[in-house]
């Protein structure tokens, strides 16, 4: 296969999860196409998945050991699941059964694919195949959303005749769209090379020792973009202010509180950047007078006082060096004109901004809608979808602005 390895996969390193359907058969076409497009596949198979289709073909064309069993007895010395993901590019699970993609959403990880499909640090694809009416089962249709909410890619099943008989949506999709969307959903690392500055989260304005102005920022998006941009090649520093997601893997990441915690930190570290994400919802006020210990019901007083925090965006855009800056803007009235004034004002490179009044935009939610505009006001609208491909979005635009 040495003569085959030039091409559009070439050098990628891909997990190929195949479960327990019929169209287990497919897998071993799947596996010679990655092959051919020059990837090296490494193959995982549930039990049953090994009742259609034997261990020895994917074996044999893989010239790898197929694993089936954490616990099987074998020369390896490392641990089973930890060793097959390392140094993944992608993974793929194909075919892909109602039972998969259902303990994935749960994570539960009793078997050798689940529990390396929890060991994963990459993309991962899954394409369906199952009974028509398994396909419409709305459990099923919940864990599938669920999934795409948390950046999972899906090769939709085709319509047609099933092995039960029937004719519905439910066959595994042709190999050469499975095998294209593994290509596409692969990352260019034109970021390479180049130090990308992200923001996000809320930032904690304190009135005293338990109390503070704040805002809903979840700091999901932020966090989508580092990782965005992580995966494109960049070197990524994440400012964050408070919250609950776990810190990205392969990211610089530097906890925050308040508006000035996170000015002194964009500013240390702007000029060394090419790149500046400005996600976070940076509280605009803050008391003018706080207090390190907790104010008594009784003493406080019933106005609080209020000063402007400092404009870290503005300033990162007028720090030295030539840099790409990003501004975000969340507003519910004259949105594109409050965008256009934003982006003009500050000097940026590009915004981003979403209507809060639109239903499955804004905080909170794992979704999102956003129009970008560029410096030149052009405008590219991306309708509601989760946020990870929002973050893809905004990055392929950064990405095009950066070459040009």
């Amino acid at each position: 296969m040495e003569e085959q390895r030039g091409g559009k996969l070439a050098g990628k390193h891909i997990l190929l999860g195949v479960s327990g359907s019929i169209a287990a058969y497919k897998a071993v076409d799947i596996l010679r196409r990655l092959q051919e497009e020059g990837a090296d596949v490494s193959v995982v198979m549930t039990k049953n998945a090994a009742r259609f289709v034997s261990r020895l073909t994917f074996e044999t064309l893989s010239g790898k050991s197929v694993f089936t069993d954490e616990f099987e007895e074998t020369e390896r010395k490392g641990i089973g699941h930890i060793d097959i993901t390392a140094g993944l590019d992608i993974a793929l699970v194909a075919p892909a059964t109602a039972n998969i993609i259902g303990k994935v959403a749960a994570g539960i990880a009793d078997d050798a694919l689940t529990t390396a499909l929890t060991a994963i640090a990459c993309p991962l694809i899954m394409a369906p195949a199952m009974n028509d009416r398994m396909y419409r089962n709305v459990v099923v249709r919940k864990n599938i959303a669920f999934l795409r909410e948390q950046g999972v890619r899906f090769v939709d099943p085709d319509t047609g005749p099933l092995a039960c008989g029937t004719i519905g949506q439910g066959r595994l999709a042709e190999t050469e769209k499975i095998v294209q969307d593994v290509s596409s959903a692969l990352p260019a690392k034109d970021l390479a090379g180049l130090t990308v500055l992200v923001t996000a989260g809320p930032t904690r304005e304190q009135i005293d020792a338990v109390r503070f102005i704040s805002n809903p920022s979840t700091g999901r998006m932020g966090y989508a973009i580092a990782e965005a941009a992580r995966d494109r090649g960049a070197t990524v520093i994440l400012i964050s202010g408070p919250t609950e997601i776990a810190p990205p893997a392969g990211v610089t990441v530097i906890p925050v509180q308040s508006a000035s915690d996170m000015y002194r930190a964009v500013m240390d570290r702007v000029e060394g950047s090419q790149i500046v994400i400005m996600a976070a919802a940076v509280s605009d006020f803050k008391p003018t007078v706080s207090s390190d210990r907790k104010i008594k019901k009784h003493d406080a007083p019933l106005v609080i006082s209020l000063e402007r925090t400092a404009d870290i965006l503005s300033a990162a855009a007028k720090a030295p060096g030539r840099k790409l800056i990003v501004g975000f803007a969340a507003e519910t009235d004259n949105v594109l004109d409050n965008a256009l004034q934003k982006l003009k004002s500050k000097n940026l490179d590009m915004i981003v901004v979403n209507d809060l009044m639109k239903k499955g935009a804004g905080f909170g939610s794992d979704t999102n809608a956003v129009i970008i505009i560029d410096r030149a006001g052009v405008q590219t609208e991306l309708q509601v979808m989760p946020k990870q491909e929002i973050a893809r979005r905004i990055i392929d635009k950064i990405a095009e602005l950066k070459a040009n």
